[in-house]
């Protein structure tokens, strides 16, 4: 809110609306009472309870400032009244926040700084009305306000400070830039925030509203600054010295706990405000090493003592843990110790590599696979059955994990990963711990915190620690043999990463919410892109994929659509795999649940599924025992089901989203799953090809339908498809025996034909979806020669037809997609002789190379060097011919705007250069000779010279040298003296670009 609010008016008043059809006249002819409808009870309230506030907001605008005891009682009455008010209900959404803003700028003109119980219900007032209402003031009452709050601290008694600094916070709400005026006072040498909440304030309320205080000045909603230096730099001081600070004796734990809450909200903040710069004050080892001390707060059986500061290390920092622990006086402690036997004994299985679905316990139970600390607490957060005090500190402490985790989320995102990895050890384990403590880690929370939430953050702060973690990563090997005398950090990262699949699945089998096992999902989809599985040993892959089959089939929408996230990063990454390849042939089961090992842990006791016949459906079509090598692949077979195959209630309880038909899979898992697909097609085409003609059949479904990311998704799929076989063709030429494996090219003629229809032309003239027709262009581009020029002759003219119009199109991005498709046709063996098509396709490239956008103008480059290459090609084998019927204007046309382009950025000067060294390679006796072609003749070379002069990149000088060769195999081209190529050679410093000159 900018500007002043304006004053109440006297006759001011809410917007009644008050429903007066429930109360009719008592007469004769009056109809029976009819009851209000809920939205009218709603509207009635709605409505008296803007009238109520109404009458309290003019009944304090009329009063004056007086030190009659008549203002003072009616103060306190209407406070009272104010402050009784429940502003979070829909009731009040309607008060205009400049209302609230003119109210409480006039209500501090009432109230004297003498007294101080009026002050305190003031305070009250201001924060209930800006928090309930989320008001964040106008800069004018901001100013106001927060001037009257700083004189109260200064002048009033210390019994009000802790409601004054609380009202105080809410002013300060996302507005800490706009305090400057204020700043010196609250944060300077002596300032009243510096002073309060410093650790060493012996009145914790007080300390905790002024730290509660900082943390709101650091944050900075939408659209405005961040606070500025070197105030900022003072918040974090403050912050980071309480939570380094010990808790007082006489403090109680759960007061302590709401302090190092707004301590870690404020640090969040911070770091939010920025990238982390290494200054002095401001140490990102001291910082890491708080938050891992609060990351395991609480935690029940742990207790630590985290080293004050970490280091940079390829080791962990190993923490101190107490050898003596208080033995527990209840009598449950042989209970505890028999859970915890009980879950030794699973983790120990795990450890030891079994994939069994359950473990017998000692008294002969089967019990599930998640760990016994789970057992009995919900999910939704700590239930103690016998409430009380301890019950609230644990919802506490977990509420202080979970910030720390939060603050550490943001540490990720606000440092340098090169420099955050090298904290890699002391965050992610790299072995089990057998036979000694295990190491603390993000992996002990996932496993071991009661709290769903808590273990749902770790997985986050993990997720964003392996996103682009893929150099990181890279330098983990263990293929070679262990060596006796170091162990190499090559071998450590390979360590952590088998040690990270191991406890994730742990973590899988054992997860019950819903929430967390999403995060798993998409904490190993991370792991898995990330991975250099080609420098591991084998297996690691397996177990996975194993574990996540049944979650596809899922009750949560999310689960399944994170289970379909790690099957297209499995299929995906650097694929294909060997390992990932043998488990693609391996036959689907006619029945996950049947199957020993298939079925989730959960559904080992919540049998809430009728796989009656989905299951049968994801199968292969004999029967799930057939289904070899030759046979169609499961997973493809599963995903085509999920986009094609009503969906059946039992196994969708949680809709995420709609779907395109009422009976229709949820949105999201249809879009999940083609792009399984996609990446499926992409990496193991040799599998896929098999389904060839279904999956067209489906990405025609796709494209008929009313979504239009369906849509998109279909001609992605459509992509990958046609990149696939002319892929295979590709390699045919040097690899015959590959081409008995190569699809037909009459199969390939015919899946074209069947696809060339009516919704792709569509997609392509769906001007409101230009991404859609960005992604039909380059479906169009691939599309095997020998297959187009098979195609009756209405289809290839209505291709290049309507090509040639988008590139006239008013988006950029659709206008560089069909460049480029135009600049794959003009390769085609069937096109590159048709003089016509050539001349149609050089002038629209020609008009996108003086477009706008360097996108469209690196495709036209392209496409400029391919359709030279034609010419040169057009050369050798038609000759005279061809060259007589070009245009020789065309050609002149050509020639200038390849050398502008050799002007214009790296990525088109490239390609603009190697179009200029192809045209004048072309150019020919009867061209040379006219003089309209020596001014552009002399202006190409000599901008093929300063290519290779200048600071443009390696490949941009190495194209000029090949285009300038290319140029002098015309004997017909007057090259003058050679000096100039001499001095070229002498200057060129790089010596690969000399030796090629």
């Amino acid at each position: 809110m900018a500007g002043k609010a304006t004053f109440f008016e006297s006759s001011l008043s809410f917007p009644s609306s008050r429903n007066t059809q429930g109360v009719q006249s008592a007469s004769a002819d009056t109809s029976r009472f009819v009851p209000l409808s809920k939205a009218q009870h709603e509207l009635d309230g709605s409505a008296q309870a803007l009238d109520q506030i109404s009458r309290c907001f003019n009944k304090l605008r009329s009063l004056r400032a007086s030190d009659s005891a008549t203002l003072k009682t009616e103060l306190n009455l209407l406070f009272d009244q104010l402050i009784s008010e429940n502003y979070n209900s829909s009731n009040h959404d309607n008060i205009q926040p400049e209302v609230v803003c003119e109210m409480l700028m006039h209500a501090s003109r009432l109230v004297p700084l003498s007294q101080e119980h009026l002050i305190i219900k003031l305070s009250q007032l201001i924060h209930q009305l800006l928090n309930q209402l989320q008001v964040i003031v106008d800069e004018h009452t901001l100013d106001v306000l927060v001037s009257y709050c700083t004189h109260a601290l200064r002048t009033c008694s210390s019994w009000t400070h802790p409601e004054v600094l609380l009202a105080l916070s809410s002013l300060v709400y996302g507005n800490g830039s706009r305090c400057h005026r204020h700043l010196p006072e609250l944060l300077g040498l002596s300032g009243i925030l510096v002073n309060y909440g410093d650790p060493s304030q012996p009145d914790i309320e007080i300390r905790r509203s002024a730290v509660h205080c900082l943390a709101n000045l650091c944050l900075s909603v939408a659209g405005q600054p961040y606070l500025e230096e070197p105030y900022k730099g003072v918040c974090y001081g403050i912050l980071l010295r309480t939570l380094q600070s010990p808790k007082p004796p006489d403090v109680e734990d759960i007061v302590f706990c709401t302090l190092l809450q707004s301590a870690l909200k404020g640090t969040q903040y911070f770091l939010n405000g920025g990238k982390w710069k290494a200054v002095p004050n401001q140490d990102l080892g001291t910082l890491l090493a708080v938050l891992k001390r609060f990351m395991f707060y609480g935690l029940p059986g742990i207790s630590v003592e985290m080293p004050q500061v970490l280091y940079p290390a390829p080791l962990p920092q190993y923490e101190t843990i107490p050898a003596a622990k208080p033995e527990p006086s209840q009598d449950s402690a042989a209970q505890k110790k028999t859970a915890g036997r009980k879950k030794n004994l699973i983790i120990l299985a795990w450890s030891l590599g079994s994939q069994s679905a359950s473990v017998t316990s000692p008294s002969g139970v089967t019990p599930q696979l998640y760990p016994s600390w789970k057992k009995g607490s919900s999910d939704s957060e700590f239930s103690d059955p016998e409430g009380g005090m301890q019950s609230k500190l644990r919802l506490y402490q977990a509420r202080v994990r979970q910030s720390a985790l939060q603050c550490f989320l943001a540490v990720v995102k606000c440092v340098e990963k090169r420099i955050l990895y090298g904290y890699w050890s002391s965050f992610v384990p790299d072995a089990p711990g057998i036979g000694g403590p295990p190491p603390l880690t993000l992996l002990t929370i996932a496993l071991k915190d009661p709290s769903p939430k808590v273990r749902a953050g770790s997985l986050q702060v993990l997720s964003a620690l392996l996103e682009g973690s893929r150099q990181f990563l890279s330098t983990a090997e263990d293929t070679s043999a262990p060596r006796q005398a170091f162990t190499p950090f090559s071998a450590t990262l390979a360590a952590s990463v088998r040690e990270l699949h191991r406890c994730l699945l742990l973590a899988l089998v054992a997860e019950s919410s819903c929430q967390t096992l999403t995060q798993v999902l998409k904490c190993l989809a991370h792991l898995v892109s990330n991975v250099p599985y080609n420098r591991l040993r084998p297996g690691l892959l397996s177990p996975l994929w194993k574990q996540i089959r049944p979650y596809v089939r899922h009750r949560d929408v999310n689960v399944r659509v994170s289970s379909l996230t790690l099957f297209g990063a499995l299929v995906s990454t650097q694929a294909p795999l060997p390992e990932i390849q043998l488990l693609l042939q391996q036959p689907g089961s006619t029945s996950a649940l049947s199957t020993p090992g298939i079925s989730t842990p959960q559904e080992l006791s919540h049998n809430w599924r009728l796989p009656a016949r989905r299951d049968g459906e994801a199968s292969s079509p004999g029967g799930g025992v057939e289904g070899g090598p030759e046979g169609p692949c499961w997973l493809l077979q599963l995903c085509v089901s999920l986009v094609t195959q009503p969906r059946e209630e039992p196994y969708s309880d949680s809709d995420a989203g709609g779907s395109s038909g009422a009976s229709l899979e949820p949105s999201p898992i249809r879009l999940e799953a083609l792009q399984v697909l996609a990446h499926l097609v992409k990496g193991y085409f040799s599998l896929a090809q098999t389904s060839l003609s279904e999956l067209g059949q489906l990405s025609a479904r796709c494209l008929k339908e009313q979504d239009p990311s369906v849509q998109l998704h279909g001609t992605k799929l459509l992509e990958e498809l046609g990149t696939g076989i002319i892929q295979q063709y590709r390699s045919d030429a040097n690899t015959p025996p590959q081409s008995a494996k190569c699809v037909p090219v009459c199969q390939v003629v015919e899946f074209w034909s069947d696809v060339l229809g009516a919704p792709l032309i569509s997609a392509l003239q769906n001007e409101q979806h230009p991404t859609l027709q960005t992604s039909a262009c380059d479906t169009l581009s691939s599309i095997l020669p020998q297959a187009f020029s098979q195609l009756p002759d209405k289809t290839q003219v209505l291709c290049i037809t309507i090509l040639l119009g988008l590139t006239y199109s008013e988006n950029s991005l659709v206008k560089a997609a069909a460049v480029r498709a135009l600049g794959v046709y003009i390769l085609f063996p069937c096109l590159r002789e048709d003089v016509m098509f050539v001349a149609d396709t050089a002038n629209a490239i020609l008009t996108a190379l003086d477009d706008r956008s360097p996108n469209v103008r690196a495709k036209a480059a392209w496409s400029l060097g391919n359709l030279t290459d034609t010419l040169i090609v057009n050369m050798q084998l038609v000759g005279l011919e061809f060259q007589e019927e070009f245009s020789d204007m065309l050609l002149l046309n050509m020639l200038r705007s390849a050398t502008k382009a050799s002007g214009d950025k790296d990525r088109v000067k490239s390609n603009a250069v190697r179009a200029l060294g192809n045209l004048l390679h072309f150019l020919q006796p009867v061209h040379l000779g006219k003089p309209v072609f020596e001014q552009p003749l002399q202006e190409a070379m000599r901008a093929l010279i300063d290519t290779v002069r200048g600071d443009a990149t390696m490949k941009v000088r190495w194209n000029a040298c090949y285009a300038l060769g290319n140029a002098f195999r015309n004997r017909s081209l007057p090259l003058g003296d050679s000096s100039a190529l001499g001095k070229l050679c002498s200057s060129t410093r790089s010596r690969p670009i000399r030796r090629y000159l």
